[in-house]
């Protein structure tokens, strides 16, 4: 699955999952810019302390970036982040950071990066949801299932008004995904039935391959064992 020239912007990208995700792309031969709320580690080419969920910020992040690669093939929105909080004793406030860093922040990418696309009539497009939005949201998981659930909706819609020109859009779902931090979190849980970041860069490869060209809309599942 040769990316080889294409231009990618990874959101999220300086991340456990962004930046392997950027190594796997980069891998396949493609161009690759990382945008990050953090400050972007010195050997990763993006740019950090990026607000994706402001709209100018985003735009002139992303306007950047592709000046710098000369061109945008591919978005990959990877940017969000997760809190688990019941309702009961919780606080209203979670339920806007999560839409914040999971749905808004694909929103303003999203939105920045389709003049880009839509100027060379091809391109890629792949947002991360969650397999906890997809099935039955268990207790403390609301507004993180609500927030993934938005970005499949994004998906779908966003597939259906860029069908005509070249851009497929898409969505995996991941399970728990093996992490560090996720490690430190559920140190009595079983590793080895999580899906692995590299597995999770394969299948977005796959995504942005020649391959799937013509796969848009759709919500993929990768679960590992769980």
């Amino acid at each position: 699955m040769s990316l080889a020239g294409k231009s990618c912007i990874v959101t999220g990208g300086a991340g456990a999952l962004g930046s392997a995700v950027c190594k796997t792309l980069i891998a396949a031969g493609a161009k690759v810019m990382a945008l990050d709320h953090a400050a972007m580690p010195a050997e990763q080419p993006g740019i950090g302390n990026v607000d994706l969920s402001d709209p100018m910020k985003a735009a002139a992040a992303i306007d950047k970036a592709v000046s710098e690669m000369g061109s945008l093939f591919a978005l990959v929105n990877i940017a969000g982040g997760f809190r688990f909080e019941k309702l009961a004793g919780g606080n209203v406030d979670t339920w806007d950071f999560l839409y914040n860093v999971n749905l808004k922040t694909a929103v303003c990418a999203c939105q920045a990066a389709l003049p880009h696309l839509v100027k060379n009539k091809l391109g890629r497009i792949v947002n991360i949801g969650a397999g906890a939005a997809a099935a039955k949201a268990g207790a403390g998981m609301g507004a993180y299932a609500a927030s993934k659930a938005g970005v499949a909706k994004l998906t779908e819609s966003l597939a259906e008004e860029m069908k005509m020109q070249g851009i497929t859009v898409n969505a995996i779902l991941p399970s728990t995904i093996d992490t560090a931090a996720n490690r430190r979190d559920m140190p009595d849980a079983d590793f080895s039935k999580w899906v692995k970041v590299e597995e999770i860069g394969a299948l977005i490869a796959f995504l942005l391959s020649d391959s799937a060209s013509a796969i848009t809309a759709a919500s993929i599942p990768i679960t590992g064992r769980v």
